[in-house]
């Protein structure tokens, strides 16, 4: 068993993140993990990610607020808008962006694996 405490989480920075914190529960720095890590971020108002793609699958928790999340794959654009305990899975290479387009900080939650599919 591997425990991260809240208040030891390290802090880790994220490409095209603007206004967020982002913090790894799990796996990486904050410990052993062999298939995937979580992680915690808080949005600013305002804050978003670029749209951008990845080759791995991505799962999202809004444990607070309001996100406005955009998905893109194979030329279909989809939106839509999470509220607290919605959940969101984008798939390996959809691009996705999230936003707080609110005046509240939003609180999410990431799972996602430690490498692409072999």
């Amino acid at each position: 068993m591997h425990v991260t405490r809240f208040n030891e989480a390290p802090h880790y920075e994220a490409p095209n993140h603007f206004d967020m914190r982002c913090l790894r529960l799990q796996g990486k720095e904050a410990g052993p993990s062999t298939q995937m890590w979580m992680g915690m971020s808080q949005i600013l108002p305002g804050g978003h990610t670029g749209l951008d793609g990845s080759p791995m699958e991505k799962l999202y928790l809004v444990l607070e607020g309001q996100l406005h999340v955009v998905g893109e794959l194979d030329g279909a654009h989809q939106e839509d808008v999470l509220e607290q305990y919605d959940s969101c899975r984008f798939a390996p290479g959809e691009k996705r962006q999230l936003e707080n387009r609110s005046n509240r900080p939003v609180l999410v939650a990431l799972v996602m694996p430690n490498a692409p599919p072999g």
